[in-house]
């Protein structure tokens, strides 16, 4: 029985490039869709559905694909078919995407678009379990951050470089995609197809025969070194797999209608069905499995997902937890960075004067203009105005209210002061000033994430996996809570954006290097996609819940979302010396 060969460096550069593409895939719609959106004539505000596309297609299209991976078996192998599907798919959304002629062909481009995105990205999760052996893992997950660092800081630059040094027009009549924003989709559907085919072309996949050799190898090596393999889907019995499959489609059911329920009475955000109904039909997809499994029909896609999710191994459920709390922060930065920031550092407060000074012209404003529009800026002003009635000497702006009275001709309609508009017109220029600098801190921990990525193969092979991502972890938990005492703009702001870059190069690389060791190779595509799961999660959480925390709990300050981050970033790392790796006292590179 032989053992997986170790492959060179540039055999692991070659099978793990594509990422350089799909990243650009990634970058280009998370930088731009909202201008597209926004250009087409949507209020971002009202059609918030558009946004949960990634996670939602992600949730239900990588145990999919992985599971089907984990079978497939042909003239290009395992895993590359779902590149080269992935990769031409999205390549066409990406082309489609900038000339879409109304606002829901660009919504119907987007879900096609992380569709596709998501079946060339999840196979390489497992790609790099398939090829590389135990002790090159790391390195073969750390060379994924890396290319993912490359390819956000290039792709989210794109549309400023081809204005800037190309020439090309950033500009565009109402209605119309700006050229610059048409090359840099162009641009990017090349580079995906052409990162995702140079893996395809360059890597050879080992045969389902090679493999279990391979796994025979390692069983026989466990063996003789009398260490305990990891519980997998083969040893759980039928009996306790029925059994946890009852009662936990019992428990979702339940649960997922009751919280659905006080969702409804107590109108939280809608964001939260995605959650509460999402946990219902989990729980009856376990039961209508657990009747298959009595017909004899366990073996059916659909049930040998369930099951797969069921058995998850030790390690893997250990990760989750980890995995979710990484996340969720992921998602506070995400979301609140630029309100946080700029809110935090800048002046962009009204007094009282100015807010009563806009009620009233709200309130007088030509019944002719958009009457949803005109009621929901005056709400919050009513939300303003009690604020201040509360003893607060002045109210953050949100940039709604901002923009609604920037408009020189409203603002020439109203017969506003010149204070008023100065005040206005200041929050605006901040809100702009501070949202370059975040944009600069973005690139700072997407390029430094490049850049760690070597660093962590060297930190996991002095130290071990585990204790490699508990510092990182940490390191980014003291990033996010210091931007809070940070009181200007400049390279102070940046400096925590490094730290973060580390966390982030960790957090793409190490969870995948630990976990595929404890996972059988022929269930390593299922698992990938099923690990999804918790990443998806808290950002449907994040997306729902942060909200509702800083208006009610944090007074409208969104600086706390960042705080509270870093602190989830904290539970994390307090999370890892409970994972079980099984190579933890091996060398990892």
């Amino acid at each position: 029985m032989k053992s997986k060969p170790q492959l060179t460096f540039w055999q692991i550069w070659n099978m793990n490039f594509g990422f350089l593409g799909i990243q650009f895939g990634y970058a280009l719609q998370n930088a731009n869709v909202s201008r597209i959106f926004e250009t087409l004539g949507a209020d971002v505000e009202n059609i918030p559905i558009l946004w949960i596309a990634a996670p939602v297609t992600g949730l239900i299209v990588q145990p999919i694909v992985g599971h089907y991976s984990d079978k497939t078996w042909g003239r290009l192998g395992r895993r590359r078919p779902y590149f080269l599907i992935g990769a031409i798919l999205a390549s066409l959304a990406l082309i489609v995407m900038p000339n879409s002629p109304t606002l829901w062909v660009a919504a119907g481009m987007l879900w096609i678009m992380d569709a596709s995105i998501n079946i060339s990205q999840e196979p390489f999760r497992a790609f790099v379990g398939d090829l590389l052996p135990e002790n090159q893992r790391t390195r073969g997950f750390t060379m994924q951050s890396f290319f993912i660092g490359i390819g956000a800081v290039v792709a989210s630059a794109l549309p400023w470089v081809l204005t800037n040094w190309f020439g090309v027009s950033n500009t565009a009549p109402e209605g119309v995609i700006p050229d610059s924003v048409k090359f840099a989709f162009y641009a990017g559907a090349v580079a995906f197809f052409g990162a995702v085919a140079w893996t395809v072309f360059s890597t050879k996949e080992y045969s389902p025969e090679e493999l279990k050799e391979f796994d025979a190898a390692e069983e026989e090596d466990e063996k003789q070194k009398d260490t305990a393999r990891e519980e997998n889907t083969e040893t759980t019995s039928l009996g306790n797999l029925k059994k946890r499959a009852k009662v936990l489609g019992i428990t979702l059911t339940i649960f997922g209608l009751g919280t659905t329920l006080l969702v409804y009475l107590n109108s939280y955000m809608w964001e939260l069905y995605i959650l509460t109904i999402g946990l219902s039909l989990f729980g009856i997809l376990e039961m209508v499995v657990l009747a298959m499994q009595k017909h004899k029909k366990s073996k059916a896609g659909l049930a040998e997902i369930i099951n797969d999710f069921n058995m998850m191994p030790l390690a893997m459920r250990q990760l989750a937890v980890v995995q979710f709390f990484s996340w969720f922060a992921l998602f506070t930065l995400w979301i609140y960075s630029v309100a946080g920031i700029t809110s935090h550092i800048y002046d962009m407060k009204m007094e009282k004067d100015v807010v009563h000074e806009l009620q009233s012209a709200v309130a007088n404003i030509d019944k002719s203009e958009d009457t949803d529009k005109v009621k929901s800026i005056g709400e919050e002003l009513q939300k303003y105005n009690k604020k201040l009635q509360s003893g607060q000497e002045e109210v953050v702006a949100s940039m709604d209210v901002v923009k609604f009275f920037v408009d020189e001709d409203r603002s020439e309609e109203m017969q506003m002061s010149e204070n008023a508009r100065n005040v206005v017109d200041r929050i605006q220029q901040e809100y702009n000033e501070g949202g370059n600098w975040v944009g600069m801190g973005f690139a700072v921990y997407n390029g430094f994430a490049a850049v760690f990525a070597f660093l962590l193969v060297w930190l996991a092979k002095v130290t071990n996996r585990k204790l490699t991502h508990l510092i990182s972890l940490a390191i980014g938990g003291v990033s996010m809570i210091s931007i809070y005492f940070i009181n200007s703009t400049g390279i102070g702001l940046l400096v925590p954006f490094v730290g973060i870059g580390l966390t982030w190069a960790s957090i793409l690389a190490m969870p995948y290097a630990i976990l595929t060791s404890s996972l059988p190779s022929h269930k390593m595509g299922v698992y990938m996609g099923i690990f999804n799961f918790f990443i998806v999660i808290p950002q449907i959480l994040a997306a729902s819940l942060l909200g509702f925390a800083v208006k009610s709990l944090f007074n409208g300050q969104p600086i706390y979302a960042l705080v509270l981050g870093g602190v989830t970033w904290f539970i994390a790392a307090a999370m890892m010396p409970f994972v079980k790796d099984k190579i933890e006292n091996k060398t990892a590179s």
